[in-house]
């Protein structure tokens, strides 16, 4: 049981986001943007506050930052407000 949170582990969600929210930016679905822009604004906040945490080395909290930051992009799939179709990035219907 792997329970240790890596500077390696980080970097990999923090891309897999990055990744993400790039696809959700260039994939917002018509009459959205008011929401898409919020979602966006939230997923911006929470990489900021992870990259916050892990200068202060709490991988914890950086980790958890990261996992809320995809969280609400995958909110933003799921209540229509971005049509993606990778179920490897986004939980799609």
């Amino acid at each position: 049981m792997k329970s240790k949170i890596t500077k390696e582990k980080l970097n990999r969600y923090r891309n897999t986001t990055a990744k993400a929210i790039e696809i959700a930016k260039n994939n917002i679905v018509n009459g959205k943007r008011k929401e898409a822009k919020e979602i966006i604004e939230m997923v911006s906040n929470y990489l900021s506050d992870a990259k916050h945490f892990e200068k202060k080395g709490d991988y914890v909290n950086a980790f958890a930052a990261l996992n809320y930051a995809h969280g609400w992009l995958d909110s933003g799939v799921r209540l229509d407000v971005f049509d993606v179709k990778d179920d490897k990035l986004f939980t799609v219907k």
